[in-house]
């Protein structure tokens, strides 16, 4: 999974093509719980480019997007917001897969 790394960036992914962004943070015990299936969840949805966002990097472009919980999941094709998986609660394989399976 690539990471963000500018503002800039998300503003050109979002536009063009269909990205997942996931939100996260080192220290996130429920972000880390979920690391391990990430790579298996890509390779199912090859349609979408996931990318990593670190919360505490791109706090502002959190609070802009509303997410105050990690982690979430943001999704985007041409600049249209296909769909959100945002909480604070820890999310399964299951839940992440239902969600991407749902956009």
């Amino acid at each position: 999974m690539n990471k963000l790394t500018s503002i800039e960036e998300f503003q050109q992914l979002k536009s063009n093509g269909k990205h997942i962004f996931m939100f996260s943070a080192d220290w996130c015990p429920d972000c880390r719980v979920i690391e391990p299936v990430l790579p298996e969840i890509e390779d199912k949805f090859k349609e979408f480019t996931f990318i990593y966002v670190d919360r505490d990097q791109f706090i502002d472009l959190c609070a802009d997007l509303g997410i105050f919980g990690i982690p979430s999941f943001v999704a985007f094709a041409d600049g249209k917001e296909l769909g959100r998986f945002v909480s604070k609660d820890r999310k399964t394989k299951e839940e992440i897969e239902n969600f991407i399976k749902g956009l």
